[in-house]
């Protein structure tokens, strides 16, 4: 049996609490349908719910103890707060450890970036690689994730995000990491800030819990490359810049496509570094130099990271392939059905463009949370749907209308308001041979479509497409 992750009295010790029966926990969930057998619970109180009236399910799901702050039947450390105890043990956590952290943000690419990095970094160190599960990367995710990683840790890889200013101060100053890395920034969340410029400039708060002597990791390419810089040169021991740009301190010299994903030959910091990509796309590339930049600012190997990128699957709802089974044969479906954003969703199209296949298809849901400017915005997808000869387009949501509008004589489509309008008419709009793009916001719930296209469905190869 492995060390146990937590103990009640490292617990109590960490939170300030009481204990009350001893126990010792291999995992920690706040979640009790998450429960699993020797975890801990955590009992949060939020406004909508109170975690307390799962306490006893999750115990009866193996549960070895719980943190709450109401006397509860079973083992268990009492706190006053335990939103307030979830942090502390966070916080914890990390102190304890002496793995080399890398913190990832941004508004595009911040998971498939995160999911390679851990993969670059396992794959050096089998085991002793641990990350941000899921997309757990707000003001709660954030110290459970590292409420859950192991002492023994060597590398340890944490998503941020966020949707305000000032949140992701508090994250980065939570996870103290040694790298900090800004992937792209996009009008993600742009209901919430008056510009781009603004949301570039809550992105950069992730410098700001930089350990001392710290790299910043910020993309060359970008327009706010110069804005991000100044964010970071307060708290960075230094500064790298990654993309394909010349000046670039890792750089894509040249990226050439092949039939088994993109070669890549990078130059580096002292190093230079030939490897294949397998996930297709310029934004990948991107992606590819940060993770680079990321493994060699903590003397990581990059032959192990060069490896890791080659053999990089698709994400479920972001970029994964699945194969339909379609009548007289089978269909092509990308799901990138958990977010989307104006970058995002023009990438996937444009790599949709480049798909070999009897028919190209897209089904879109409503990209939520982009303000007034919201139409300006889905009306812009034309462009991108014409350029890559994209057949039918089923158009999913009311936000939708805009692009509706545009699109009016120029791709055959259809607008539905829902997902489960979509889910009655996808049946009948697929053939063998089609190559379909789903792709939307995950309240939308385009991930439904998906299950239902995959059901008994194989993998579709080892080409991802993640966003």
């Amino acid at each position: 049996m492995t060390a146990p992750l937590w103990t009640a009295f490292d617990i109590a010790s960490a939170t300030d609490g009481e204990v009350f029966g001893d126990f010792a926990a291999h995992g920690v969930a706040f979640d009790s349908r998450e429960v699993g057998p020797g975890d801990l619970f955590v009992a949060l109180k939020g406004e909508a719910t109170d975690g307390h009236r799962f306490v006893d399910g999750a115990f009866a799901a193996g549960a070895a103890g719980a943190i709450v702050s109401d006397a509860v039947n079973g083992p268990h450390v009492r706190v006053a707060d335990t939103v307030a105890a979830l942090d502390a043990l966070g916080a914890a956590s990390r102190a304890r450890t002496n793995a080399k952290i890398i913190g990832v943000t941004g508004s595009v690419g911040k998971t498939g970036t995160k999911e390679a990095l851990f993969a670059a970094f396992d794959r050096a160190a089998p085991g002793a690689a641990h990350r941000s599960l899921k997309s757990y990367n707000n003001h709660v995710g954030v110290p459970l994730s590292l409420a859950r990683m192991p002492a023994d840790t060597r590398y340890g890889v944490f998503e941020m995000g966020m949707s305000a200013a000032g949140e992701l101060a508090a994250l980065t100053r939570l996870v103290r990491p040694h790298v900090a890395v800004v992937t792209t920034i996009a009008p993600a969340h742009s209901a919430f800030f008056a510009s781009e410029e603004a949301i570039a400039d809550a992105k950069g708060e992730i410098f700001q819990g930089l350990e001392p002597g710290g790299t910043a990791i910020i993309p060359f390419d970008s327009p706010h490359r110069d804005r991000l810089i100044a964010a970071a040169r307060p708290y960075a021991g230094r500064i790298w810049t990654f993309g394909r740009g010349e000046g670039a301190d890792i750089r894509a010299r040249e990226a050439v496509r092949g039939h088994r994903g993109t070669l890549i030959a990078a130059t580096l910091p002292g190093a230079e570094l030939t490897f294949s990509l397998a996930p297709p796309g310029d934004h990948w590339v991107a992606n590819a130099m940060a993770v680079i930049a990321a493994v060699h600012a903590v003397d990581g190997d990059l032959a192990a990271a060069g490896l890791a990128l080659a053999d990089m699957a698709g994400l479920a709802g972001r970029g994964r392939r699945v194969t339909a089974r379609v009548r007289d044969g089978d269909a092509l479906v990308i799901d990138e059905s958990y977010n989307a954003n104006p970058a995002s969703m023009a990438a996937t199209i444009a790599l949709l463009g480049e798909e070999k296949a009897g028919r190209r298809i897209v089904v879109l849901g409503d990209m939520r949370e982009l303000g007034e400017k919201s139409p300006v915005y889905h009306a812009a997808l034309a462009q991108p749907l014409a350029q890559a000869n994209v057949d039918f387009a089923l158009l999913v949501g009311p936000e939708m209308a805009a692009l509706a509008n545009e699109l009016e004589g120029r791709v055959d489509f259809a607008h539905v308001p829902d997902a489960a309008a979509a889910l009655a008419r996808i049946d009948d709009l697929i053939e063998a041979g089609d190559a379909v793009l789903i792709k939307g916001s995950n309240a939308i719930g385009l991930a439904r479509l998906v299950e239902h296209l995959g059901s008994g469905a194989v993998a579709a190869g080892n080409k991802p497409c993640s966003i």
